[in-house]
């Protein structure tokens, strides 16, 4: 017979995430056939860190991380997850974009419990984990709005709930917050940081914003035209006080010199 014990202990194996996914990309080319954007790209995202990408428009950034997501083959070189290649997409990577892609006709908690729903949890499982995670991102009680109901900043947290809910090894993020005002915009940077906290899982996100990709990153990739201009590690990683240490000063610096256009 089964004790109380014995079913919290369950629930909490249940509810830990495996260790997040090393991201490996080796010799790639990215783009169409006659039109690469990224050539000869070698790049890592080590498992549990969170690699933020920067780039001019165009550069190659989006391209990237469809590449990873398995939406895109490269055109040459090698994309792995812990070195094994990645042929498609997967469960266990979640992709999140700046437009919230939710489905206008089912409420808050329907949409988060799609994915769940999809990978065969029972109904009572998924509607208390989709409740638990809306709950988490500040949307209890608006469970059964439907998105055109939500804000902006709202429906983004419904998105966030969505992807993190099914307990992916990889958060790949295109721009999320990009849409949103500067306010709402760093609430939900902060909002990633505390729902990621725990996870383990790995996450590569895509920003223009330098200060954004400060914040955010354990470490930089800066993608310039045609490939990767370099790497840089954060000094202090999701840090608000340290914006104006004289170390991320110069790391901000740094990154957007290394980003201006070059001039003969």
């Amino acid at each position: 017979m089964s004790t109380d014990t014995d079913t919290t202990v369950t629930a909490q194996r249940t509810e830990q995430s495996a260790p997040g996914a090393r991201l490996t990309v080796t010799g790639a080319e990215f783009g169409r056939p006659g039109a690469v954007v990224l050539r000869g790209l070698d790049l890592e995202a080590a498992s549990g860190e969170i690699l933020t990408v920067v780039g001019p428009s165009g550069c190659g950034k989006s391209t990237l991380l469809r590449t990873l997501a398995g939406l895109l083959p490269a055109l040459a070189g090698q994309v792995a997850q812990d070195g094994r290649p990645v042929t498609g997409p997967g469960a266990d990577r979640a992709l999140i974009f700046q437009e919230d892609a939710l489905l206008p006709w089912r409420t808050a908690r329907a949409n988060v419990e799609l994915p769940l729903a999809i990978r065969g949890l029972g109904r009572p499982e998924r509607r208390a984990r989709a409740e638990q995670w809306l709950e988490r991102v500040g949307l209890a009680g608006l469970e059964r709005q439907l998105p055109h109901r939500l804000s902006g900043g709202q429906r983004q947290r419904v998105q966030l709930a969505r992807a993190l809910a099914g307990q992916p090894r990889a958060v790949l993020m295109d721009e999320p917050f990009g849409a949103l005002d500067a306010q709402t915009r760093a609430g939900m940077q902060q909002l990633l940081v505390e729902a990621l906290a725990g996870s383990g899982a790995t996450v590569v996100f895509v920003t223009h914003d330098v200060d954004e990709a400060l914040f955010l990153g354990d470490r930089v990739a800066l993608l310039g035209a045609g490939g990767l201009a370099g790497v840089r590690t954060v000094p202090s990683p999701r840090d608000r006080g340290a914006r104006d240490d004289p170390a991320t000063v110069a790391l901000r610096h740094d990154i957007l010199e290394s980003l201006s256009p070059r001039t003969s």
